[in-house]
């Protein structure tokens, strides 16, 4: 099933980011929690885009697709 995911990784609203896909929660976590700690522990950098890259390294048969808020449209009937 594939399904939007609105991925939060810091205190700030602004920094989160959506994906379209049939990844599960666990997998996605799994994936991105590593980067994360390691940048909360090392202080390193990363940007929303190599935590996709790292989704998309891990998983290549599944559908990843990043997309920002203002990517999407809303209809109102």
């Amino acid at each position: 099933m594939i399904r939007l995911v609105e991925v939060n990784t810091t205190a700030y609203q602004e920094e989160n980011f959506l994906l379209l896909t049939d990844l599960t929660e666990e997998q996605i976590q799994d994936a991105i929690f590593p980067i994360i700690r390691k940048e909360r522990e090392e202080e390193i950098e990363y940007i929303n885009d190599d935590l996709v890259e790292e989704l998309e390294r891990l998983y290549p048969h599944n559908t990843i697709t990043h997309m920002l808020k203002d990517d999407v449209e809303y209809i109102s009937i």
